[in-house]
């Protein structure tokens, strides 16, 4: 497919940041990397090389874990609700809105741009119950080129759904859904899957037993990932306790809902044991900071998860979280981590205010949001080894960003400032499969 000449900067393992001040990426004509070489004097360019020397640094595009598609109209509204008031008077009539198909085109249409614009190359969607919509959402990710996984939405409890939007009974969830995954699967122009399909149980409160179960018998029969909501709050985490006698993570688990391609949207609450069953049946979490300011009544303890060896990337979780950009999501990461650890309460003791050994810092961040994210979709992309997907984004802060900078001796200050004062119109371009689908 080419080449593209470039200082790149990457982290393929948590902590490490490796950087090529002039690099020459091979991509073949399938998007995947085959050759990176540092250039010198000796090294012939090819003729069909894209040069992006002096324009910013080329990244791994961001992986994003969590978005609720049909929640863009309503993005940075009603964040001042408690979540279950949040969904019944806000999210779920908004969401009834997408049975309009022409509706759902325009939302979702907006959406998959504004993420490419912000760098997000990989998007994992909650759509709606409504099956022609949420393909329409696909459809969409395959036109404009941006690797997705699509779930239509399964929830049919009636004690935790409002009558005018639900799926009729558990048979209708886990059929829907089963149909929706055959019809995505043979979208015209989806080519090596770049757009796969995600069985979606919104979550526990919103899904009966015998959903749950069919929902797990279907995803291992179709070999389908599986994303949900896992103990978000101070709420949803009771709820499931009260309802189930366990843990939302145990509970998962009994539903054969926790699997190498489960993705557990938030995990707030999770225990020691539900991060060692998580990291035993290798699922993964998407931790959302920012939503998680607003609804979930804690910090999860991210650095902890890490440590125990639980597959962790970041999500935006739009409209939880009032920002479509990933680079806001590492920022409220990064703060959200500090804070558990240094604590909030002013009338406390230092020594007793916070939870100790609990920071991340940008390489983590940076990590979380590429390879980290990757690795919880087992996919081959967010770093530039040969093998895998070139999914890339040129970033390039302002010029007054970067005065007396030039000499400096750290060689992390560029992808440090690029990571906390990087704004949306300071990624100018981006690519997935080796494809250019956003910038000039």
């Amino acid at each position: 497919m080419g080449h593209f000449r470039a200082h790149i900067c990457h982290s393929p393992n948590r902590g490490t940041i490796e950087r090529i001040q002039d690099a020459l990426v091979s991509v073949d004509d399938d998007g995947s990397i085959t050759d990176i070489r540092t250039m010198d004097e000796s090294t012939k360019v090819p003729i069909d090389t894209v040069d992006l020397r002096g324009q910013g640094v080329l990244l791994p595009g961001f992986v994003d874990l969590h978005i609720h598609a049909p929640q863009f109209p309503q993005l940075g509204q009603a964040l001042d609700k408690p979540l279950e008031d949040w969904l019944f008077g806000y999210t779920f009539p908004l969401e009834a809105k997408f049975a309009d198909i022409n509706y759902a085109d325009e939302v979702y249409t907006a959406l998959v741009d504004t993420l490419l614009a912000n760098g997000t190359t990989t998007a994992v969607y909650f759509a709606t119950t409504h099956v022609p919509a949420s393909l329409r959402l696909a459809e969409i990710c395959i036109d404009k080129g941006q690797r997705a996984f699509v779930g239509r939405v399964a929830m049919d409890d009636p004690d935790g759904c409002p009558d005018y939007y639900r799926d009729q009974d558990a048979a209708t969830a886990v059929k829907d859904t089963a149909d929706f995954i055959d019809q995505l699967r043979t979208l015209p122009g989806n080519h090596e899957g770049q757009v796969e399909p995600i069985i979606t149980p919104r979550f526990i409160p919103a899904c009966s037993d015998d959903a749950l179960k069919g929902l797990g018998k279907l995803a291992a029969e179709k070999g389908v990932a599986i994303q949900t909501h896992c103990s978000e709050s101070d709420w949803a985490h009771s709820h499931v306790l009260e309802r189930c006698g366990v843990t939302d993570t145990s509970a998962l688990d009994g539903f054969g809902l926790l699997t190498r391609r489960t993705v557990l949207a938030h995990s707030n609450f999770i225990s020691d044991a539900d991060m060692d069953l998580i990291a035993k049946r290798g699922a993964g979490v998407a931790h959302c900071p920012l939503s998680n300011i607003y609804f979930a009544n804690s910090v999860f303890p991210l650095r902890h998860a890490l440590e125990k060896s639980v597959h962790v990337g970041l999500g935006t979780d739009i409209s939880g979280g009032p920002s479509a950009s990933m680079l806001d999501s590492c920022r409220g990461a990064i703060g959200s981590s500090r804070m558990l650890e240094d604590g909030v309460d002013p009338a406390l003791p230092a020594n007793t205010r916070g939870r100790a050994d609990s920071r991340i810092d940008f390489r983590d961040a940076f990590w979380l949001a590429t390879a980290g994210g990757a690795e919880v979709m087992d996919l081959l992309v967010g770093q530039f080894t040969p093998g895998y997907q070139f999914d890339a984004i040129l970033v390039k802060l302002p010029e007054s960003f970067m005065v007396g900078t030039d000499e400096t001796p750290d060689p992390d200050a560029l992808l440090e400032k690029t990571l906390m004062l990087a704004q949306s119109h300071d990624v100018k371009a981006t690519w997935v499969a080796g494809r250019q689908v956003y910038g000039a």
